[in-house]
């Protein structure tokens, strides 16, 4: 996985630490989340971290679906 090149990610939260030029995210891993588990992890930080909880949900709309790698830039 290393060799692999890193998918361009638009975003539109302009105020996240990972945000880049052309509203291309930075960050090193991203955490998509089904929305009603969104909640369950709002304290902890992503990006850069490896991720531990590898269960999986359906989603039958992207609207149904929140990235969790926020983290606010300062």
């Amino acid at each position: 996985m290393a060799n692999e090149a890193k998918p361009y990610v638009k975003c539109s939260v302009s105020n996240c630490n990972y945000w880049g030029e052309q509203n291309i995210c930075r960050a090193d891993m991203i955490m998509i989340e089904i929305d009603r588990h969104a909640n369950v992890h709002l304290g902890d930080e992503f990006a850069g971290e490896h991720f531990v909880d590898n269960h999986r949900d359906a989603a039958d709309t992207s609207s149904a679906t929140c990235c969790l790698t926020f983290k606010p830039k300062g």
